[in-house]
Order: structure tokens, then sequence, then C-alpha cells
């Protein structure tokens, strides 16, 4: 009896040897296993199981659950003039029982010379054998493309963790929670699209490559476009076109958009990753926060079933979150009052005391940003609002109109993650403009080279009038991670970026 499985395949040049001589062999014999262009189905295997399991108790004598399958050949126990196997479908697995009796001579003899991965049809009955399990009765079966590379040993566990990634094809068949995954990112995703469009969103999109690389702090990725011969940039947010919209009177929009950064790589970080950013008018960040409160709610519940989940061993309660601003955070944390800090002079001695490192020219605003980075972000295991930052590093964020030191914006940090950015948009053009020729003077300091520039057509815009607007933007990355316990964000990405192999 042979037995034969995807766990035990061969992986050697004497196999790959056999499967061109397979088929070569069905070339010679007229038999193409690549030219059948379609295979209708009827069901998916679980979708049999659950059909047969359904009506089994009800099926009169002699009346039959007919089906046609297809997928691929995943195991299969060769035993004389009957044989069983399992094949992988777009849904799941169902064993197939193929005896000579009831394909025929000819195609069971074909069937035996079959391999393991290839891609097959069944037609057949369902029927529930002596050891319990719902499988169908071949009548019929049919090679639809040939596999001409056995699928690995093992294609699991972390000495093969990259060889995962640079091949998810493999992955998907051999690993089933890996299919998962992207499947809940898919849900994931499309609930987000319905929650914002039940609110009155509307989905729009925006330029990949722009013409100038605006002088935020995040690194462009840099191409050449022929025709107009000018150097274009891949965007690294969609935060400024979406809100000329607001200005042009689309006051409720949001976009999934694709981001690119020129920057290192790391377990939360990937060159290119997927955000949303949505704009409402006639809002304030505290709008914001409601609704990330209410979305992450109700993600949690459908993906999850409870509010209550857990991360990497962590049980984290996306029903119940904190809002602090980042002065009482760093005092609740750090034992640090911002406002007993009576210049920037004061704040540098105290970041000195406390061993925290700020530039020798930093200010207030500047020291507290780092005291925040120092002593409280990694405390913030619970879905916790930090709020009201320093104006200095938030160049698009509305001074709040009771203290113009501090800025109406928000970030959302769970498992001491921040997985969030929000803003009372700042609408003042001449404001905006200052804040951005700061910006680009401040990178082309550090980098003279810098191509950085102000996207002066924004603040032209501005300069419209905008309304009073609230905006927020995302990682949907990190958050897929976070609702499928995924380590890295690689394992939420089908094809993350890799260094080509030499």
């Amino acid at each position: 009896m042979a037995n034969e499985n995807i766990n035990q395949a061969p992986n050697s040049t004497s196999e790959l040897a056999v499967r061109r001589e397979k088929l070569n062999s069905l070339y010679e014999s007229g038999n193409n296993p690549f030219e059948i262009t379609k295979y209708e189905t009827t069901h998916e295997a679980p979708d049999a199981i659950a059909l047969y399991e359904e009506r089994e108790a009800s099926l009169a004598e002699g009346e039959t659950i007919n089906v046609r399958l297809a997928g691929r050949l995943v195991s299969r126990r060769i035993m004389g003039k009957a044989s069983f196997a399992h094949m992988l479908d777009g849904k799941g697995k169902i064993q197939l029982y193929i005896a000579r009796d009831g394909v025929g001579e000819e195609v069971y003899a074909a069937f035996k010379k079959w391999d393991v991965g290839d891609i097959i049809g069944v037609e057949g009955h369902l029927f529930r054998t002596r050891t319990g399990e719902i499988s169908v009765h071949a009548t019929g079966i049919t090679l639809l493309a040939k596999s001409l590379l056995p699928l690995p040993e093992k294609f699991h566990g972390l000495t093969n963790l990259e060889q995962r990634y640079r091949q998810r094809y493999v992955d998907l068949i051999v690993n089933p929670e890996v299919k998962d995954t992207f499947v809940k990112r898919s849900r994931i995703l499309s609930l987000i699209r319905s929650y914002l469009d039940s609110k009155g969103y509307l989905e729009v999109d925006t330029p990949i490559l722009l013409p100038i690389e605006i002088g935020a702090s995040a690194r462009s990725f840099k191409t050449h476009h022929n025709t107009l011969d000018i150097p274009m940039y891949l965007r690294i947010e969609t935060e400024l076109y979406l809100k000329r919209l607001i200005v042009g009177g689309m006051h409720k929009v949001y976009e999934v958009g694709r981001i690119f950064r020129n920057e290192g790589m790391d377990p939360k970080h990937n060159p290119e990753f997927t955000t949303i950013e949505l704009y409402e008018a006639f809002t304030d960040y505290y709008g914001m926060m409601d609704l990330v409160e209410e979305l992450y709610k109700l993600l949690a519940k459908e993906i999850c079933g409870d509010t209550k989940i857990t991360y990497q061993g962590i049980e984290i309660d996306l029903g119940n979150w904190e809002r602090l601003t980042m002065v009482d955070a760093v005092k609740k944390y750090a034992g640090v009052d911002y406002h007993a800090w009576q210049s920037d002079e004061d704040a540098r001695a105290d970041a000195k005391k406390h061993h925290v490192e700020v530039p020798a020219d930093a200010t207030k605003g500047t020291v507290l940003v780092e005291f925040f980075d120092a002593f409280v972000e990694d405390k913030l295991i619970q879905p916790t609002f930090i709020y009201d930052y320093p104006v200095e590093n938030s160049p698009l964020a509305k001074r709040k109109p009771t203290d113009p030191a501090f800025t109406e914006r928000f970030e959302y940090f769970i498992n001491c993650t921040e997985y969030g950015n929000a803003f009372s948009e700042l609408n003042d053009p001449i404001d905006q403009r200052e804040r951005f020729e700061n910006q680009v003077a401040k990178k082309k300091a550090e980098d003279p080279d810098s191509p950085a520039e102000v996207d002066y057509d924004y603040v032209t815009a501005l300069e419209y009038g905008m309304p009073p607007t609230g905006g927020l933007g995302f990682g949907v990355d990190r958050l897929v991670m976070l609702l499928t316990d995924s380590a890295s964000i690689r394992d939420v990405l089908l094809f993350p970026t890799m260094k080509p192999e030499t």
C-alpha cells in the first residue's frame, strides 16, 4: 500500500525528474494536463460535508447526493482496486474514495500515476465511511493541472519562516491557519467599509504618484516620469489630497490607501503598507475618538466574538478605553509635571536629571514628547487615547484655543504600540504655510540635498476655506495583527517585502 501526503512528499532531484517524466508520458499519450480550461463544480468541500450532515437522516434508500468538486490532491493511499485520497479546495478538505469499478479501469490506472500536489476534479456521491468520515464516492476523476514541484516535507517553523514569506503560495497550501488570517483580513476591511459607509462616508481614491516630496519626516521612494521628464515620488500619506476634498465640499471621505515609505523593516514595519484615513467636516478630534471606540468594539465582536481578546498571551479589553492628555500621562507614569517648567531651560534640566536625551535647543514641548517616549508608551497595554500634543511635533493639527502651545491631536495605543493618529485639522492657511516652511527648512538643515518641498497647492486649497474638520488615520496591518493574534506584520501581508535571494 502506498501512502503519500503533504508531510511526506519527497523533495529531491529524483522526484523532480520523475514528475517531468510523467509529464512527458502524458504528452506522448496525447493527454495534455494543462489543456482543460473549465471544470464545473457544484460545491466546495465544507459545504458538501455540511449538506450531507443535514440530509443524511432523511435520505431514502438508494437516494444519493451528487457533487462535483475541484482542488489539490494532498494525500492518497493506494490499495489495489480502491484508494482513498484527500483533496483541498478553496474552503477546506474532503476525503475521496476512488475505486476501479467506480471510475473505470483506465481512469483508475491513470490516477495511480498522479502525484500529491496535482490539481484534480472529482464527481460522485457523498457517503459516510465505516470510520465516520464523510467522503465522495468517485464516479469520475479528472487531472486538471500537473504539479511539477513536490510540496515540501515541512513548511512551517522558525527555520523556514523566511521561505514561507517568499513562497506564500506554498504556505497557503500547507498551513490552513495562514489562509484563515487573510480571510479575516478581507473581512476586517469589508466591515470597516460597511461601518464608514453606514455613517455617510464616501470612499475615494487619491494619487499615489506625486510631483513633489513633501517635507514630512518619512522618506519617500523616488521614480521618474519619462514623458514629463520629471522626478515623482510615491506617497507617504493620503491626508493632504483627502482634505482638499473637504475644501471641495465632500464633507465625509475616506480612503483605503497603499502607502510607501523608504525606511527600515521590523516586525511592525514594511516599506509598503495599508492605511485608512478619513475626514469629516464640522467635527473635531473628540468625534474621532468616539468613532475609534465604536469601530474597534464592532470589529472585536465580529472577528473575535468578544470585545475581550488575547494578543500574544495578553488579554486586551477593546470595550474599555482610557483617555489621558500627554501632560497627565507623563505626570502619571514619570512623576514629572510639565506645568512646573517655567522655561525651556527648566525642561532640559529636568530631562538631564531623569537621563532623558533631548536636543540642545529642545523646547518644553519637545522635552514632553521625549519623556512620553521614555516613560509612558511601554505602560499603555490596555486601549488608551493620548491627546493634546505639543505643537512642535504636530504640523497638521489645530492649536488648542485655550493653550496654543498644544494641538488638538491624539494617538491611541494598545499593547504598548501606536495604532492610529487623529487631529482637529488645521484650517488656518497662514499658520499652515509657516509650519510647512519651518518643517522643510528643518529637513534641509539636516540634509542639504533633500528634495523636500512645501505643498503650496494645499495651502492654496486652505485659502479657499476649509470647515472645521476631524481627521483620523490608522494602519490596517497592525489592526489585523491585533485581531488575528499575529506577531509580525509579515504574517498579515500576503507578499511582504523581502531581500532578494542571491
